[in-house]
C-alpha cells in the first residue's frame, strides 16, 4: 500500500512538471497572443474626440466660417437606474434645462432600455446651455439629485455673416463635407483628424486608459476683403429692390466680380439671388410661402440647387459688346490694325443673306478705332474682324482663355470649348462678323474677367483664385499661393493703346454713367440679346478698371434679364459698377487723379439687331434677324 501510493506521487509530482513547463513554454512562445485574446473578452471603453474643422476667413483676418462648440446631451440608463432616488430629479432638471427633451420619453427609455449606457436626448445644444447644466450638478444641493447624465462634445459649422459670399464660400453638410465654394474645394484642407479616448480593463482587471489628441484642421485665408465683398452684396440688392415689381426682384440674376489685375486675385464675387449660410437648406425670401407649399421635393432640390450655383463661376452666356476690347487688341497685336483705321457705319453689314443691324439703326456715319468703342458700333468691328482673319481671331481668343476653363480654385467652372467658334467655322464670315462684337459665343464671368485683366495690366493673364494662404491650428503659414502668370496676351505697348481707347468710352461714350468724379476710369459696355431672339430679353452688362496707370481693381457686373420693360441698356449694370467704385475706391487707398467736371451724360448704348449664324428658324421675311 505504502509503495503504491508513493508511486501515485511520483506519478502527479511528475504530471505537474509537465503541466508546469507546458504553461511556461506556452506563455513564452505565445503569451502576448493568449493576452489579446483576453483582453478582447474584457470590458471596452472608446469614445471619439471630434477635430475641429478650420476657419476661412478673409484677406485681414475676418472669419466668414467657423465651427463652433455644441454637446449631445446622454443618458445612462444603467447609472441612473441604479439611482432610483434621483430618477424624477434628474428628469424634472433636463426638461427645465432643455425644452427641447421630451421627458415623459426619458421614462420610457428607462423602462425599455434599464442598462444601456448611451442614448441621446438632445443634439447640439449650445455651450452656455450645456454649462448651465453643468453648474447645477456642481452645485450641493442639486448635484446630488442628477445622476447619469454627461456631455458629449461636437462642432457645427456657423457663418458670423450669414448670407455674405455665400456661393463664395459653401456650405457643409453632416460629417463635414463641404457643398459648393471654399469649403468644397478646399474639404481636405479644413478637414482635420479625430482623435480618441482609450478605456480598458487588463488582464489584471485593472482600467487602463489612452488618449489620442485630435488634429484640427486648417484656416483658409481668402482673398476676399469683407467690407468691398459688403458693398458690393448692399448695391447688388439694393438694384435689385429698385426695379423689383410685380413681387420680382429687379433681375433674374444679378453679379459681380471685383478683381485685382495685378495677381489674378479676386477681392469679391458676389450674386442675387442668394441664400443665408446657416440655413442653405431654406427657400425663403426667394419663393413665396405658397410657391414653395406647391413644390415637390425634387422641385424644391432643383430649386435649391440653382440657388447655391455661383453666377461668376458656372453660368455660361453671351457677352455683348464687353469683348470688343478684344477684337480691338488682336487686330493691334498681330498688326492687323494700327488704330488710325477708319470705318463707315451705314447701321448694318449684309452678310450671307442678312443685314447684321448696328446699335444705330441709322448708322454712325465715319468713325475711328477709338469712336468705334466709344459708340460700340457693330459695323466697324464687323469690318475690324475682316483685316483680323479667322486664324488669328480663333488663336487669341484661345490665348485670351476663351474656351478654356481658368483653373480657378473654386467648383463648377464648366467647360466651354464646344461654346466657341474654331479656325474652320470663323472662316465663314457670318460667324467672325458676330463674334466681333460678342454673340454666338459663349463665356462665364471669370473667363472675361480674367482676360480683361491681362489687357489692362501689361499683358499677362494670372491664374485667378481665391484663396492667399493655408494656415495651420497654432496660426503657422502652411501653404501659400504666388501669382501665376499663365501666359502673355499682349505687349505693354497694345495694352497701353486699349487702355486710351477704354479711357475715352467712360469719358465720353457709352460708359458714362459708370464713371465717378474725380478718377480716371477706363472700361467697356456691354447689352447681349438672349436666346430665344426676339423676345425682348436681355443680359447687360460693365467691366472697368481703377486707374489708368497700373490699375488696381477691375470691377465686372452683370445685370440677367432686368426686370424692366425696355432692358436694352447698359446703364443698369453700370449703375451699380458707379456706386460700388464710388465707395471702394476711397476706401483702397487710390486716390482721385483728375478734376471734376461736370458734364451732360450722353445717350447710353442700346441693343443692336444682329444674325446669329445658321439659324434660319429666326430669320425673317426680309432677310434680318431679331438678333443683337
Amino acid at each position: 500500500m505504502q509503495r503504491n501510493l508513493w508511486i501515485v506521487f511520483m506519478v502527479v509530482c511528475v504530471l505537474f512538471v509537465i503541466l508546469i513547463g507546458r504553461l511556461a513554454y506556452i506563455e513564452y512562445a505565445s503569451g502576448e497572443k493568449y493576452e489579446r485574446i483576453i483582453l478582447a473578452q474584457q470590458q471596452y471603453d472608446s469614445q471619439i474626440i471630434p477635430y475641429q474643422r478650420g476657419d476661412i476667413t478673409d484677406v485681414r483676418g475676418t472669419v466668414l466660417a467657423t465651427s463652433v462648440d455644441v454637446y449631445n446631451v446622454i443618458l445612462d440608463c444603467k447609472v441612473l437606474n441604479s439611482n432610483k432616488d434621483k430618477i424624477e430629479s434628474t428628469i424634472s432638471y433636463l426638461g427645465a434645462s432643455f425644452p427641447q427633451i421630451d421627458t415623459n420619453e426619458i421614462r420610457g427609455i428607462l423602462a425599455d432600455n434599464p442598462k444601456k449606457q448611451y442614448t441621446v436626448l438632445a443634439k447640439k445644444v449650445s455651450y452656455e446651455d450645456m454649462r448651465n447644466f453643468v453648474k447645477l450638478t456642481e452645485d450641493e444641493e442639486t448635484g446630488s439629485k442628477i445622476a447619469g447624465i454627461w456631455f458629449e462634445k461636437e462642432y457645427q459649422r456657423q457663418y458670423p455673416y450669414d448670407s455674405l459670399a455665400a456661393s463664395l464660400l459653401g456650405f457643409t453638410t453632416s460629417g463635414n463635407v463641404g457643398m459648393g465654394g471654399v469649403e468644397m474645394y478646399y474639404n481636405k484642407e479644413l478637414n482635420g483628424t479625430n482623435g480618441r479616448d482609450y478605456g480598458y480593463v487588463n488582464s489584471d482587471n485593472n482600467v487602463e486608459g489612452a488618449v489620442v489628441e485630435p488634429e484640427n484642421g486648417n484656416t483658409v485665408v481668402t482673398t476676399i476683403d469683407v467690407n468691398i465683398q459688403t458693398i458690393v452684396e448692399r448695391e447688388i440688392k439694393a438694384f435689385n429692390r429698385r426695379y423689383a415689381r410685380d413681387g420680382k426682384p429687379g433681375s433674374k440674376h444679378t453679379a459681380m466680380l471685383v478683381m485685382n489685375p495685378q495677381d489674378g486675385s479676386v477681392l469679391a464675387m458676389a450674386n442675387y439671388p442668394t441664400y443665408n449660410l446657416n440655413d442653405p437648406w431654406s427657400l425663403k425670401g426667394v419663393y413665396k410661402k405658397s410657391e414653395r407649399k406647391a413644390m415637390s421635393d425634387d422641385e424644391k432640390m432643383d430649386a435649391l440647387n440653382k440657388l447655391w450655383q455661383n453666377f461668376c463661376i458656372t453660368t455660361t452666356y453671351e457677352p455683348g459688346s464687353t469683348f470688343k476690347p478684344f477684337t480691338v487688341a488682336m487686330g493691334l497685336e498681330t498688326g492687323r490694325l494700327s488704330g488710325n483705321e477708319s470705318y463707315y457705319c451705314d447701321g448694318y453689314e449684309h452678310i450671307a443673306d442678312y443685314n447684321v443691324k448696328c446699335v444705330n439703326r441709322n448708322g454712325h456715319g465715319m468713325l475711328d478705332v477709338r469712336g468705334a468703342l466709344m459708340k460700340s458700333c457693330n459695323d466697324a468691328l464687323m469690318q475690324m474682324s475682316y483685316a483680323i482673319g479667322s486664324e488669328n481671331f480663333a488663336d487669341y481668343q484661345r490665348l485670351f482663355g476663351f474656351g478654356q476653363r481658368t483653373g480657378i480654385d473654386l467648383p463648377g467652372e464648366p467647360r466651354t470649348d464646344s461654346l466657341v467658334y474654331d479656325r474652320e467655322q470663323l472662316r465663314h464670315t457670318i460667324n467672325m462678323a458676330t463674334n466681333s462684337f460678342g454673340q454666338n459665343f459663349n463665356t462665364t464671368m471669370i473667363q472675361l474677367g480674367t482676360a480683361f485683366c491681362s489687357i489692362v495690366n501689361g499683358g499677362e493673364l494670372y491664374l485667378p483664385h481665391v484663396v492667399d494662404h493655408i494656415c495651420d491650428d497654432a496660426g503657422n503659414v502652411v501653404r501659400s499661393f504666388e501669382p501665376v502668370v499663365q501666359k502673355k496676351t499682349l505687349s505693354r505697348e497694345t495694352t497701353t493703346q486699349m487702355k486710351d481707347f477704354l479711357r475715352s468710352v467712360v469719358e465720353a461714350g457709352t460708359g458714362a454713367v459708370a464713371g465717378v468724379d474725380g478718377y480716371d476710369i477706363g472700361g467697356k459696355t456691354g447689352t447681349a440679346e438672349k436666346l430665344p431672339r426676339g423676345t425682348g430679353n436681355y443680359l447687360v452688362s460693365f467691366i472697368g478698371y481703377v486707374p489708368q496707370e497700373e490699375p488696381q481693381v477691375v470691377v465686372y457686373c452683370v445685370v440677367d434679364v432686368p426686370n424692366v420693360d425696355d432692358q436694352a441698356h447698359s446703364n443698369y449694370a453700370q449703375e451699380i459698377v458707379h456706386n460700388v467704385f464710388q465707395q471702394i475706391l476711397p476706401y483702397m487707398g487710390i486716390e482721385p487723379t483728375v478734376p471734376v467736371v461736370q458734364e451732360e451724360m450722353p445717350a447710353q448704348e442700346s441693343a443692336p439687331v444682329t444674325a446669329e449664324a445658321n439659324t434660319p428658324e429666326n430669320t425673317q421675311q426680309n432677310g434680318e434677324t431679331a438678333n443683337e
